[in-house]
């Protein structure tokens, strides 16, 4: 993708809406105007807008109970999702699905999904059907780096190798798998070693900064649509909240996710990068702060004056067609 000043500004604006959406979340729940459970992922959110803005809406994406930041990344309905996420009828998913079942088929959203790993299967599905059907989309599973233990992880990783499947799968590896470091719970320093395993192609991406990850997804996209292949993309990153809401943390080192978020936040690290470059002004970012916090007050405001979902409801979707 060729970094022109409306992208530079659609980039900023899509991480920036990531983390005041979930600020805006945790802020929510937290004053008791919404419930559920959540898994924020602030400080990843060059992740999912690096890897999103390579794709299209015809593509498919597969997130994770970590999903809030790819959805909005792939361009679902702030206003739906907020919905979802107050249980309401409009939401995204009817109000039936919360935060770890977000869904949108139109811009090519499979879901969230609250079982590790469960996605990684979901995408190589997608992958396989885009290759059968001849559409030239491109799949992307999304995982943590202890997703990368499962055993879905490895079948999917060599079937789509064997049959040069067009999908990236994208580790999301934030060192920390729920509350257990990854160098204990894996043998390798670099996750992308296994892709060897299956003669897979493979790349490392500083996952705090946007620019390097849009590089090297707009390569593995390309490999893709190329019909060479899949790619096993690594991005190093760091969540500076804990697993999920509510989450004391003791398993982490005093001050460690406050020195990251000094040093390498993705949001200000794209700012002094565009600004200093002359790529955008500094009046115009926070002219897009101001228009996604007017956004979000617009969606809360709509999802708490929504209906609740209707009884009669319960069980329709459950099979395709929307039959009850």
């Amino acid at each position: 993708m060729q970094l022109t000043h409306p992208t530079i500004l659609d980039a900023y604006r899509r991480m920036r809406m990531i983390r005041a959406f979930e600020l805006r979340l945790e802020h929510l729940v937290q004053t008791g105007r919404m419930g559920g459970f959540l898994h924020l992922s602030t400080g990843q959110e060059a992740v999912a807008v690096g890897v999103c803005m390579q794709l299209h809406d015809s593509d498919h994406v597969a997130s994770t109970h970590r999903g809030h930041g790819h959805c909005l990344a792939k361009g679902v309905d702030v206003a739906a999702m907020m919905a979802e996420l107050f249980g309401r009828a409009t939401g995204c998913s009817k109000g039936k699905g919360g935060s770890m079942h977000i869904a949108d088929p139109a811009h090519g959203v499979l879901g969230t999904n609250g079982i590790v790993g469960a996605g990684i299967s979901l995408a190589t599905g997608a992958a396989l059907s885009a290759k059968t059907r001849r559409t030239g989309a491109v799949a992307v599973a999304f995982m943590g780096d202890g997703a990368t233990n499962q055993g879905s992880f490895h079948e999917a990783l060599n079937m789509a190798a064997i049959w040069k499947l067009p999908v990236v799968y994208v580790v999301e590896n934030n060192g920390w798998s729920e509350f257990t470091p990854t160098d204990f719970a894996l043998p390798v320093t670099d996750i992308v070693v296994r892709a060897s395993s299956y003669a897979m192609a493979s790349a490392i991406a500083d996952g705090m900064d946007y620019f390097d990850v849009t590089e090297k997804m707009a390569a593995a996209v390309a490999r893709a649509r190329a019909g060479e292949g899949p790619t096993l993309l690594e991005c190093k990153t760091y969540r500076f909240v804990g697993h999920s809401l509510g989450d004391p943390q003791s398993y982490r080192s005093a001050g460690e996710a406050e020195r990251w978020s000094r040093a390498y936040d993705p949001l200000e690290r794209f700012e002094r990068h565009v600004t200093e470059a002359g790529l955008a002004s500094v009046a115009e970012l926070r002219s897009l702060d101001a228009a996604v916090a007017s956004e979000l007050d617009a969606a809360v405001a709509a999802a708490e004056a929504a209906p609740l979902p209707d009884y009669a409801e319960l069980t329709r979707d459950v099979y395709a067609g929307g039959a009850a």
